[in-house]
C-alpha cells in the first residue's frame, strides 16, 4: 500500500514538474507524453478479447478434433447444474483432463513471462531485458539438468528447477549490488553491476550444465527436450503448484507500475521525487523471479515471450507500465497458448517443442517491429 502510494505521489510530481518550462525539453515531459495518450481500460479490454478468443481455440482444437458444440458440452459437464449430457464420456475426460490444464497452464505461464519482461525492462531501462536476464534460464537448466542426470524421478524436476533458478538470481543480485568502493559510491552503475554479474553468472552455470551433458551423454535428449520447452505433460497439479507463486507476482508487480513509470524519466530525477530505487529494483526483481521461476519449474524454457510481447504492447498502446504491466500478462498468455496450439498441430500426431514456436513467430517479429520509427523511438 505504501508502494503504491508513494508511486501515485511521484507520478503527480512527474507530472507536475513536466508542465514547468524548465523540464519541457526533458525526459518528464516525454513520459508526461506517453502516459497522457494511454487509456488503460480499452487496451485491457481488447487483450481481453483476444486473450478469451485464445483460450476457446486452445480448447477446441487438438488431434481428437472436437467440434465446438462437443467441447462446449464438456465444458458444461462439471457444472453442478449442468444439462443432460448425450456426448461421450471420453470427449468430456479429453476437454477437462487434456486440454483445459494445458490451456490453463499456457496462460499462467505466458503471462508471468511477459509480465517479468516488462518488469525488467522498466526496472533495469534496458529495452533488452526478459526475464531470464539475471540467470533465471541456466540456473533453471542446471536444476533441471542435475535432476535428470542423475535418474531421479519426473516428479523432482519443478522444484530442482524452481530452487536452481532462484538460486541463480539471488547469487547474481548479491554479487552485483554488492560492487561497491569502501567508503564511497558504486564503482560503476548498480544497474549495470547487476546486469554484467547475471551475464558472468548464467555463463558459469551454463558451462557446468553443459559439462553434465557431455559427461551423461545418453540423457541428452531429455535434458534438450526440457530446455525447448514444452506443455505436453500439464496437469491440473501443475496449475495448482504454479498458481500462488503467480498470483504474488502479479499484485506485487501491478502494485508497482506507477512506479515503474516515475523511474522512466531516470533514476536521478526518480530519486529526487521520493523513489527508493534500491528497494524498488530489489522487489521487482524478486516478484518477477519468484514467477519466473515457478513458470520455468513446469514449461521449461520458453524464448522470446518476455521481450516480443512488452514490446509488441508499447508499440501499440503506448509505453506507460499503467498499460504494459497488465496488458502484456493478458497478451503474454493469450500468445503463448495458440503458439501451444500451433506446436500441437503443425505436426500432429507429434509435437513440436514450444519453444521452437516462440522463437519462429518472435525473432522475424521483433526484427521487424525494430525497424519501425516509433520502436526507435522508445528503444532509445
Amino acid at each position: 500500500m505504501r508502494s503504491a502510494a508513494a508511486g501515485k505521489a511521484a507520478a503527480g510530481k512527474a507530472a507536475a514538474a513536466s508542465r514547468t518550462p524548465a523540464a519541457s525539453a526533458g525526459k518528464a515531459d516525454i513520459t508526461a507524453a506517453h502516459l497522457s495518450r494511454t487509456r488503460p481500460g480499452r487496451a485491457i479490454a481488447v487483450a481481453s478479447a483476444v486473450l478469451l478468443a485464445a483460450l476457446v481455440v486452445g480448447v477446441s482444437v487438438g488431434p481428437a478434433g472436437l467440434s465446438l458444440p462437443t467441447v462446449a458440452e464438456a465444458l458444461l459437464a462439471k457444472l453442478p447444474w449442468h444439462p443432460a449430457m448425450t456426448g461421450p464420456a471420453i470427449d468430456t475426460a479429453i476437454v477437462w483432463q487434456i486440454r483445459l490444464p494445458r490451456v490453463i497452464l499456457g496462460a499462467l505461464v505466458g503471462a508471468t513471462l511477459a509480465g517479468g519482461g516488462a518488469a525488467y525492462q522498466g526496472v533495469f531501462r534496458n529495452p533488452l531485458a526478459d526475464p531470464y536476464l539475471l540467470g533465471v534460464a541456466a540456473g533453471g537448466g542446471l536444476g533441471a539438468t542435475v535432476v535428470i542426470v542423475a535418474g531421479g524421478s519426473a516428479a523432482l524436476l519443478p522444484p530442482a528447477a524452481f530452487l536452481g533458478a532462484v538460486g541463480a538470481v539471488a547469487v547474481t543480485y548479491v554479487l552485483g549490488s554488492g560492487n561497491r568502493t569502501a567508503g564511497g559510491p558504486p564503482a560503476m552503475g548498480a544497474t549495470a553491476s547487476i546486469v554484467l554479474a547475471g551475464v558472468a553468472v548464467a555463463a558459469l552455470l551454463t558451462a557446468v550444465q553443459t559439462y553434465l551433458q557431455q559427461q551423461h551423454s545418453q540423457t541428452l535428449q531429455a535434458v534438450y527436450s526440457w530446455i525447448l520447452g514444452g506443455l505436453s505433460l500439464a496437469s491440473w497439479s501443475d496449475v495448482t503448484l504454479i498458481l500462488p507463486y503467480v498470483i504474488v507476482a502479479a499484485g506485487i508487480l501491478l502494485a508497482h507500475r506507477r512506479l515503474l513509470d516515475v523511474l522512466r524519466v531516470g533514476e536521478t530525477e526518480a530519486s529526487s521525487l521520493g523513489v527508493d530505487i534500491a528497494r524498488l529494483r530489489l522487489t521487482v526483481v524478486m516478484a518477477a523471479t519468484l514467477g519466473t521461476a515457478a513458470a520455468v519449474s513446469v514449461s521449461g524454457l520458453i524464448g522470446f515471450v518476455g521481450i516480443i510481447v512488452p514490446h509488441t504492447v508499447r508499440l501499440t498502446a503506448g509505453a506507460s507500465y499503467r498499460v504494459v504491466l497488465p496488458v502484456s500478462m493478458i497478451g503474454g498468455a493469450a500468445f503463448l497458448v495458440l503458439a501451444d496450439v500451433v506446436a500441437r498441430t503443425a505436426q500432429s500426431p507429434a509435437e513440436v517443442p514450444i519453444g521452437v514456436i516462440t522463437a519462429l513467430a518472435g525473432a522475424p517479429f521483433f526484427l521487424f517491429v525494430l525497424r519501425s520509427r516509433r520502436a526507435k523511438q522508445d528503444l532509445a
